[in-house]
Order: structure tokens, then sequence, then C-alpha cells
């Protein structure tokens, strides 16, 4: 432990940036609400890159290795061994050691020598087979030899934790913590005035919210809302969020005709307040660990439809008690959407029940959950 008198536990996360993506937010939120009386807290980012670094606390120590992402660079890693990576990108002592996000942080974190360290592995994403878990190692042989270094294994919800246990078997003490929302400053932010004429009466609003790639499933809310334009809905599609497919989903939208029905927000500091205000908010991501962005809307009250990913049973209940959860599909989609649409009363519910839910999820719950695992490790 640190020699400042205080005894903290002196600890490292290291993740490769603080993008705009989930797990980077839900990292920034869970480092500023920590006891820094018990704790004396590091972030190490391996690319000084991101829109979430401003909003770090300044107690927070912050350390980056590479100015800028290189193009491959989990590839050039792997010419390094775990012990050469971590002996060069961590120079300091660390009463323990996280990597927060699986892909080169969970190799060089590996390398950290097992003295008086304990190492946590962080797993934020479902595997779907071996190849996808050792994407970031040489091989499965080394992904398996990285993980076993680990004193505990951290899952962001139970499916994430089976899915991984199926292909990486791991015998060290596993425990499965929410992501930690920033919940009382959302709820603040969600009333906040929107400055432009967004919203027109008697429109239905559906958002989604997250980076614009692929696997967020944007082009299927997309090709939907041409369908309910199609069958005479008043209905406007709001996406929030960056990310490289941004430009092909705009080409898509004037494909298809909805360029005035889908509105790109762009990446915003306060997405809460434009969340806050829609009728419906959508996660159509083909994967999830955890959805961040799922449990902001829970939090700020907006009704939820998501299609069957790891972790929305868990938030939203087996049998649809907090949201509609449904197969994960277009076609599917599509008709969760349209029911409600169809049923307000049945999205009164939901927007109750959103509320109820959004409860659970209280900054102060999900940070002394870590803490205590924390605290324990340290005592074995």
């Amino acid at each position: 432990m640190s020699n400042d008198g205080h005894s903290k536990i002196k600890i490292l996360f290291v993740i490769h940036d603080l993008s705009v993506g989930g797990a980077e937010k839900v990292l920034i939120n869970l480092v500023n609400n920590m006891d820094y009386l018990k704790f004396d807290v590091t972030v190490l980012a391996l690319f000084d890159e991101g829109v979430n670094k401003q909003f770090l606390n300044s107690k927070i120590k912050y350390r980056y290795a590479f100015r800028h992402a290189i193009r491959g660079n989990s590839h050039y890693m792997k010419l390094l061994s775990p012990k050469q990576l971590y002996r060069w990108l961590v120079s300091d002592e660390y009463d323990i050691v996280i990597s927060y996000l699986e892909g080169p942080s969970a190799r060089i974190v590996a390398g950290c020598p097992k003295n008086k360290t304990k190492i946590v592995s962080w797993i934020h994403c479902t595997y779907h087979n071996k190849e996808e878990l050792a994407k970031s190692f040489r091989d499965i042989k080394e992904a398996y030899k990285c993980y076993e270094k680990s004193d505990r294994m951290i899952f962001v919800s139970e499916e994430v934790k089976q899915a991984f246990i199926r292909y990486c078997p791991i015998k060290c003490e596993t425990h499965v913590l929410y992501n930690t929302n920033e919940s009382e400053k959302i709820i603040v932010k969600a009333a906040e005035r929107i400055e432009e004429d967004l919203f027109k009466k008697n429109t239905f609003f559906w958002c989604g919210v997250g980076k614009i790639v692929p696997n967020k499933g944007f082009d299927r809310m997309t090709r939907i809302q041409r369908r309910l334009l199609e069958e005479g809905y008043d209905v406007q599609l709001l996406i929030l969020g960056t990310g490289w497919q941004q430009k092909e989903l705009e080409n898509l939208c004037e494909e298809n005709g909805v360029s005035n029905a889908v509105t790109f927000l762009g990446y915003q500091t306060n997405p809460y307040k434009y969340v806050s205000n829609c009728d419906l908010f959508v996660c159509a991501s083909y994967a999830e660990g955890f959805s961040t962005a799922t449990t902001e809307a829970l939090i700020v009250g907006t009704p939820v439809c998501t299609v069957n990913v790891s972790g929305m049973k868990e938030m939203l209940g087996e049998n649809d008690e907090f949201g509609v959860i449904v197969e994960n599909n277009e076609e599917a989609l599509y008709s969760g959407i349209k029911k409600l649409m169809d049923n307000p009363e049945l999205l009164k519910h939901y927007k109750n029940m959103s509320i109820q839910r959004g409860k659970a999820f209280s900054t102060a719950e999900t940070v002394n959950a870590v803490q205590n695992m924390l605290i324990r490790l340290m005592e074995e």
C-alpha cells in the first residue's frame, strides 16, 4: 500500500482509450465516485484519445502510453510478451492492477510480476467462440495462460460470465458487478431544456444511443423507420453518438427517402435530455455486455424495447417486467416497436416500470460493490 500514512489501496485501471464507448464511460463513473480516503487511483490509457477523458475527476491520476492509436496496434503488441509489455508500460508499483476492458490491456496486466500485486480482469463483452476470446492474444493458449493469472475475474452480467467460462474455464473467484451510472446527475441533466425546436407535438419520437458502428444495429433502426413511415405513422428517429459508419447510414437514409425522419444528433455531453423526451428507447445491437445506454434510459424513465442481448433479462426481467425484450432480429424488433406505438396504455405502463427499475442502478450501490470486492481482495 502507498506510503502516505493513510494506507490507501493503490490501484491501476488499464484501458485501451477513453473514447465514446460504454465501458469507457462507466470506468469514468466508477473512478470518479470512489472513496479517495481509501483508494489511490490511477487510470492508464494505452492511447491518449477519447471524449470521456475530459470528465475524469482531478483526484484521479491519469497516464497514457502512446499519444495516438496506431492501426493494427494489437498485432504489434503481440510481438512482445505480456511481461515485456508490463515492464515497458507500467513503471510504478500498485497493490491492484485491473484490466478494465478485453483486448491488449488484458495481455499487459497479465505480465504483472506476482509478488504483492493482485490482478483483476474485467470482462464487458459476450464471447461467442474461442477465436473471439483469443483475438488480442497470440493464440487461445496464451489467452488461458494470461487469464489464469487473475486473482479475480469480474463480469458485467451473468450471461457475459457464462459465455466466458464456456470457452475459458477459470479457477479464480468470479463476481458479477453491474456498471456504474451517475444516476443522480443523469436525472438532473435529463431535466435540462433543449434549445432547438426538435420535439414536435403528436409525433412519436424513438431513439438509439451509442457508437455508430455495425454492431449497434442502427441500420436496422433506419429500415424499421422507413416501414413505419410507409404505414402512415407520424414518427421521428433520433440517433445519438458518433462513429465511422455514420456516413454510410446517412446514405442509406437518403436512398430510402427517410433523411428528414432520421436525425443524427452526434456526440452529446448530455444525451439524457433527448432520451427523456423520447417516447421510446430502442437497443438494436447484435451483441452487448451490459448496455450502459439502456440502463440510462431506465434511469430517465423512458420505456425500453430491446433485442435479446446479454444482460437484458437481468436488467428488464425474464418476463418483460420492466421493458420489452424481443428476438434478436429486425422483424421481431419492428413488431415490438409497433406493438408499443399502437398501445399507449402499454407504453405508459413501461414508462412507470422503467422509473421503478432505474432506481436499482444507483451510483452508491454499484460503487460500494466494487470497493468492497477490492478491500476483500487486499485482505486475503
